[in-house]
């Protein structure tokens, strides 16, 4: 994780807001000064500005970058040993991400708690005060997860509506440039100014279909009056699914009265099936190992990477001998892990039998979106998915962001726990498979109730809105509505 501190300002005659602006900054800063040795979440800031600047959109807004995204004048490094000098983040070479909540409270200690991954560095500076708002990426949850363990919004939009051009690519089908604030207001402001078309990114949405998905959400002429005259006739899916054995009883008591809430204002709530979701989790994991095995295989240590000299008595005849020792040496365990099922999955021997069957079950999960959607989807291939749904389906829909909140940090170190740490994703990676925009907003603290922990803290937990694709501004006004329902 890295920030830019460099915030911008206005050239407005107001002194008071320049001084506002002026004053966040420099609380950003000393945030991280004083909180940065405790949460871990930032490993680069940048210096101070040295001057003023022009009256821009996002000015006064102090940003952090995800370290795996490119900046012109700070060091991107993955976080990771192999491209040092030039993950779930508990595996980063800079040690684990803590979660910020309740951890810097004085004379009350408590249990150090993972931030999820792997943009737990950017959900944890937002939720420490430390940015007003950050970049991630989101491949399976990876902005959603975080967001919902540390008390903060967290968007993944549309696939291809923000540009990933100087991204450093994990699983090119899945990956995403999310956004996270402490309210959607935030969010929504830095992702309009940025989910624009790069001819520079080959996955980047064309205008048109952008255009044709905007007229289609506007034909529908939601209400804009205020931030809850939205869910007035909004048709709500509730996905059966989505709710499996796993969750936490009182998770379930909590999204279920934010769906009581917006039912009283004025939506409609409407049961729905998603039945290739329980499938979602292992196609998602063929899929994302296999693109990363393809994208790391640069990672050599001779054409790319931090090289690792080979000990005397190395055969150099063979590249494969050379290239051992600097993959070995600069990627974590966990990575060495994904790499290797990906590279199974992509053999002769067992490519039909797992990459393909995973990309048929993942145009499975497609096909349940575009049959509960009323909003046809246009980044699709198939004329049929182009076509609104007659049968009245649903507008969004509305599910818990993670199963439970945020683990314990030495859960998440744990070798037996490995399992557990991908079950996180399994109410993330439909939408992601599906190329779908979500939203996790933060509903309540609650009182952990997982085996093994001692904390009486409060630990935050969200509820994600999931639309068809390209309605990212109707699930950030849903979400508005949702965050005023909480105040």
């Amino acid at each position: 994780m890295r920030v830019n501190v460099a915030t911008k300002w206005t050239n407005i005659s107001h002194l008071q807001t320049q001084i506002s602006r002026y004053s966040t900054h420099v609380q950003c800063r000393q945030a991280i000064a004083n909180k940065n040795s405790s949460v871990n979440a930032f490993v680069h800031v940048s210096g101070a500005p040295s001057q003023l600047g022009k009256d821009l959109p996002l000015s006064g807004l102090t940003v952090a970058i995800k370290d795996n995204i490119a900046t012109s004048r700070m060091p991107t490094t993955c976080s990771s040993a192999m491209l040092k000098g030039n993950s779930l983040n508990v595996h980063s070479v800079h040690g684990p991400v803590k979660n910020p909540v309740g951890l810097l409270q004085m004379n009350d200690p408590v249990e150090e708690r993972s931030a999820g991954g792997s943009s737990g560095g950017s959900a944890a500076a937002v939720s420490a005060g430390m940015c007003d708002a950050a970049l991630g990426t989101d491949t399976g949850g990876s902005v959603r997860l975080p967001a919902s363990y540390c008390g903060v919004v967290g968007l993944k939009p549309s696939y291809g509506l923000i540009s990933r051009w100087g991204v450093v690519s994990y699983a090119d089908s899945l990956d995403c440039v999310g956004v996270l604030a402490s309210d959607v207001h935030t969010t929504k402001q830095l992702f309009d100014h940025i989910a624009l078309y790069d001819e520079l990114d080959p996955t980047s949405a064309p205008n048109e279909i952008r255009e044709q998905a905007s007229r289609h959400l506007a034909e529908k002429a939601f209400s804009t009056d205020s931030s809850l005259s939205i869910l007035k006739g909004l048709r709500i899916g509730v996905p059966q699914e989505y709710f499996p054995s796993e969750i936490s009883p009182i998770i379930t008591q909590h999204v279920r009265g934010v769906i009581s809430q917006l039912k009283n204002h004025g939506a409609i709530i409407i049961p729905v099936s998603l039945p290739s979701t329980s499938y979602a989790l292992s196609s998602y994991y063929v899929l994302a190992s296999a693109e990363a095995s393809s994208n790391l295989a640069r990672y050599d240590g001779v054409q790319y990477g931090s090289y690792v000299k080979p000990p005397l008595g190395t055969d150099l005849t063979k590249t494969s001998k050379i290239y051992a020792h600097s993959r070995t040496a600069n990627f974590g365990q966990e990575v060495q892990k994904r790499i290797l099922l990906g590279t199974y999955a992509l053999s002769a021997d067992a490519f039909d039998n797992y990459f393909l069957q995973a990309q048929r079950i993942r145009q499975l999960i497609r096909n349940d979106f575009n049959r509960v959607f009323d909003i046809p989807s246009y980044f699709s291939d198939s004329p049929d998915h182009r076509h609104a749904n007659t049968d009245q389906g649903v507008d969004v829909l509305i599910h818990p962001s993670a199963i439970r909140t945020a683990p314990l940090l030495s859960e998440s170190k744990s070798h037996n726990s490995s399992l557990d740490a991908y079950l996180q994703d399994v109410l993330t990676v439909p939408a992601s498979l599906g190329g779908l925009p979500a939203l996790s907003i933060p509903i309540a603290r609650v009182k952990d109730d997982g085996a093994g922990s001692k904390d009486e803290k409060q630990w935050p937990i969200g509820v994600s809105v999931v639309g068809q694709w390209g309605t990212d501004q109707l699930i950030l006004s849903v979400g508005e509505a949702i965050e005023s329902l909480q105040q």
